[in-house]
């Protein structure tokens, strides 16, 4: 695969494009999910192939893919939601940490590591949107919009996205103190990423041009 992340990129961004369309079927929704996680463990197997990186693909990617065809099948159920939330989210912050290994392992800016800037900061996003599932279940009422408190994961991941940019462009608000918290990291990993890994590609692709 001549670019792992540009697949992983595009993956992400047309779940983000057919949600609105399939999610709202079981059928579509465990279809969408299966895609999303098939995308994300082949990218970051084929960027970062040792022997750590497949082992713990596949032990919380194996797991997470059962809770994605279970979570459609059973979306008001807390603990389906509740350990959906707890085996995705580790999963996929640990697929940004090797894409942003793959990233800063040496100093040459291939095409593809300019995809997977933009795949890791996804990758980064859907984690976080597993997090607010799983303290929305643990703390209720801990997002809150004209709506009413229960949110859908797709909406979870509008106010991930919207914080992670800082653009606050989300109608949803964390009113609880655990989600705040939460939030405040989300915040930072945001800056931080847009300061160290997005400065740093631009600074060496500049570098190269000179």
């Amino acid at each position: 695969m001549a670019h792992p992340s540009a697949v992983l990129l595009a993956a992400q961004l047309l779940q983000v494009l057919a949600w609105p369309f399939l999610g709202g079927s079981r059928i579509g929704g465990a279809l969408l999910g299966v895609i999303g996680m098939l995308a994300v463990g082949s990218a970051v197997l084929a960027v970062r192939r040792t022997p750590v990186v497949s082992r713990v693909v596949f032990l919380l990617g194996g797991p997470a893919m059962v809770l994605t065809l279970l979570e459609p099948l059973f979306p008001t159920s807390d603990p389906v939601v509740l350990v959906s939330g707890l085996l995705h989210a580790p999963f996929y912050f640990y697929v940004s940490y090797a894409m942003l290994r793959y990233l800063f392992h040496d100093e040459e800016v291939t095409t593809d590591e300019y995809f997977a800037t933009g795949a890791a900061f996804t990758v980064v996003a859907w984690g976080f949107a597993y997090v607010f599932a799983a303290i929305q279940v643990v703390w209720p009422s801990s997002f809150s919009n004209a709506g009413g408190f229960d949110h859908t994961w797709f909406e979870l991941l509008y106010l991930s996205f919207s914080t992670l940019t800082s653009v606050g462009l989300s109608d949803i608000v964390a009113v609880g103190a655990q989600a705040r918290s939460v939030l405040m990291v989300e915040m930072m990993v945001g800056v931080f990423y847009v300061a160290m890994v997005v400065a740093r590609m631009v600074g060496l692709t500049m570098m190269r041009r000179r």
